[in-house]
């Protein structure tokens, strides 16, 4: 892994199960169907495919908050 790259690391690591049965969600619904937890033999392309579709659908669900009036805001 070269110098300037991080782990892929969950911000809140109690959502990481969720998060990766989102994945696989996305993956099925764009016809990708990994092995079980192992996706190094996908193509990159595909792989980018799946993300991109998984940050439009968060991106979609954060707008459908902010329009109900849910902010999300942190309590520090």
């Amino acid at each position: 892994m070269g110098s300037g790259q991080k782990r892929n690391t969950a911000v809140v690591p109690a959502a990481r199960a969720a998060l990766d049965a989102f994945r696989n969600e996305v993956a099925n619904e764009l016809g990708v169907h990994p092995p079980a937890g192992y996706w190094g033999d996908i193509p990159s392309r595909t792989c980018g495919a799946v993300g991109g579709h998984m940050v439009r659908r968060m991106i979609e669900l954060a707008e459908q908050s902010l329009s109900q009036g849910r902010f999300g805001q942190k309590s520090f």
